[in-house]
């Protein structure tokens, strides 16, 4: 009988461990890169301490990032800061400050290359996949061991088979498409497997828009999301000085999935999830003329220049009827928007443009108040996610939002 053909995750923890696995596996893999925010890391020191350990395994692939409250609204949040800027010095790592932009942002513009094993103390360093990695969310305990020995356990997933063909619309983007997926598949229709997105539709997407399908795999309940390396990833790579990390990376046509979902791009209308699950999704024009007190732009799914320039050349010329905020995913991405006359059209239409990082997402540093709807282009809407269990959040696309913004209550895009 002859060697079966292996999916993405399957050939990536294959050569990580030297040797053929398969879904079910429980295998130990080295890992390329750990890293912890302000929200998790704190805890992942403690578990070291716990351990009797304060070093960590090698100073190049241990990263810490100030991202969730950032700049610092609190005294409390304050000396988080100062533990893990510590904690980095005792340990010679790079630490990303106040501004520097959200972790995930700044892991795919400095460390993510296909082939890769990434772990996060973050739910949604699912993220990476967009590069061609195997990168996961895990506690901050994992994390902690991960971070003093190097390496961590995995049981191999089962694979879920995405398959988009055609082109999506002019209004519709990949935040849609996710929506329309997490629709069919429900919020635990991908438990602990790898959801590998393929097809031309796909081939066709910027590297920008496959990282806000892998960044929300984990809503489907996903272990990772991960797309095919191929020159769109190289070029990303080149982008940021990274040319040398790049390997194509592609699953066997013979590769065995535990399920499959095949999507016609073209069908896929602009999308919207309303409160509280991320699976209670619907067309926007179910939910239009909903008011919305708030419109937020930004966050690791859909902070990217892209997202912005999206953004900007619909509320160009117009004024935001309602609040609106404006995160850029990164230092980079600002300066670049800055460059482009992006952030301009921002402020000019009544945004707060505030400093790159998690903020509105988490209701850290700008949270709701009572009764209040936000409509957001993050990717969760539960109930006090943004700092308020009497708000209600909606979901939607950069594009969607923007054009919502513009009248104050949830509105159909026309791009």
């Amino acid at each position: 009988m002859g060697k079966m053909g292996r999916t993405m995750a399957e050939k990536i923890l294959s050569e990580k461990v030297g040797r053929d696995v398969v879904p079910g596996d429980m295998i130990v893999s080295p890992v390329d890169l750990a890293f912890g925010h302000d929200g998790t890391l704190p805890l992942a020191i403690e578990k070291m301490k716990t351990l009797g350990k304060r070093k960590v395994f090698d100073d190049e692939k241990v990263v810490a990032i100030c991202d969730h409250a950032s700049p610092s609204p609190s005294e409390r949040v304050s000396n988080v800061h100062i533990l893990m800027r510590e904690f980095a010095r005792d340990n010679n790592l790079k630490i990303y400050e106040n501004g520097d932009g959200i972790c995930h942002q700044i892991v795919l513009e400095n460390f993510s290359a296909p082939y890769k094993v990434i772990v996060g103390a973050d739910s949604h360093t699912c993220t990476h996949g967009g590069l061609g990695a195997f990168s996961t969310g895990m506690g901050s305990t994992d994390i902690a061991a991960a971070m003093i020995y190097g390496k961590t356990w995995f049981k191999v997933p089962e694979s879920f088979k995405i398959k988009i063909d055609g082109s999506l619309k002019n209004n519709v983007f990949s935040k849609d498409l996710f929506l329309d997926i997490i629709g069919k598949t429900g919020a635990d229709g991908a438990t602990y497997m790898s959801m590998e997105f393929l097809g031309s539709t796909v081939k066709e997407m910027s590297v920008e828009s496959r990282f806000t399908l892998t960044n929300m795999s984990i809503e489907a309940g996903a272990k990772n999301g991960i797309c095919e390396a191929d020159e769109k990833t190289r070029e990303f790579l080149r982008r940021y000085g990274r040319e040398e990390e790049f390997k194509a990376l592609k699953p066997d046509k013979d590769a065995e999935y535990r399920d499959e979902l095949q999507i016609e791009a073209e069908e896929i209308e602009p999308m919207i999830a309303y409160p509280h699950r991320v699976d209670n999704v619907a067309p926007v024009v179910e939910y239009e003329g909903t008011e919305v007190d708030q419109v937020c732009i930004g966050s690791c799914t859909n902070g990217r220049l892209e997202d912005l320039r999206v953004a900007a050349r619909i509320l160009k010329g117009e004024k935001a009827k309602c609040r609106l905020v404006v995160y850029p995913a990164s230092r980079g991405v600002l300066m670049d928007a800055i460059k482009e006359g992006l952030i301009e059209i921002f402020v000019e239409s009544g945004a707060a443009v505030c400093p790159p990082g998690c903020g509105f997402c988490i209701g850290r540093t700008i949270a709701l108040g009572d009764g209040e709807v936000a409509l957001s282009t993050q990717n969760r809407n539960f109930k006090g996610r943004m700092g308020n269990n009497n708000a209600e959040i909606y979901l939607s696309s950069p594009a969607t939002a923007a054009t919502s913004a513009i009248y104050g209550k949830i509105t159909y895009p026309e791009v």
